[in-house]
């Protein structure tokens, strides 16, 4: 990483570089303990921000841990990371809580974003459809990857396809959400898979 320059209105190589770095927002959503938080946190060059508290007994019965049932603590805000993809290319992920009690909050940290990775667990995959339905419904591009939890039941890209009714042209990935690697190949995904949106439909603004 080059360091900034004090020498305002002097043109330099490195200045011009810099000029070039685009930096864009990316949200990573899903159900309740599908492993957004793990995911950030796997990947963010920075010590990632997270609102996590110590869950209580003020959640029985509003949160279903019997998928996760060493889950101890839940995101109530939102976490945050950042990621270089190259020397062009910055990415800031926001991770959504996965409770539906805190979607309120989910158009502020969408607002922005250029694209999302909506997370998925075979155990339950029902808990992704109104995921999907709130990108769907405002246009927000976004891939799937299912996070392979021990344990967790095998299913074929198509079936998993077919059960969350996600269109072809939609990427379906399978992810490590704790693999550094396999996070930053979702990622790398997820922007490919913008970028081709906007080369092919024209702007509507």
């Amino acid at each position: 990483m080059s360091t900034p320059q004090a020498a305002a209105g002097s043109a330099s190589p490195a200045g011009t570089a810099a000029a070039r770095v685009h930096s864009v927002k990316i949200v990573i959503a899903g159900g309740f303990g599908v492993g957004k938080t793990t995911f950030v946190g796997a990947v963010s060059e920075i010590r990632p921000l997270r609102t996590e508290e110590v869950m209580t007994a003020a959640s029985v019965g509003l949160d279903d841990t019997s998928a996760v049932p060493n889950k101890a603590t839940t995101t109530v805000a939102m976490d945050f990371g950042r990621i270089t993809i190259d020397s062009a290319l910055i990415l800031y992920l926001f991770g959504t809580p996965g409770q539906t009690r805190f979607w309120f909050m989910w158009d502020e940290v969408c607002r922005g974003a250029i694209g999302a990775v909506v997370l998925t667990d075979t155990r339950r995959l029902e808990d992704c459809f109104s995921v999907i339905d709130y990108m769907e419904e405002r246009h927000l591009p976004y891939v799937v990857a299912v996070n392979g939890f021990d344990g967790a039941p095998t299913h074929e890209t198509g079936e998993v396809r077919h059960a969350l009714g996600i269109p072809e042209q939609v990427p379906l990935l399978r992810c490590d959400a704790r693999d550094r690697d396999e996070v930053s190949q979702t990622l790398i995904a997820l922007v490919e898979h913008v970028l081709g949106q906007r080369l092919t439909q024209p702007a509507t603004r």
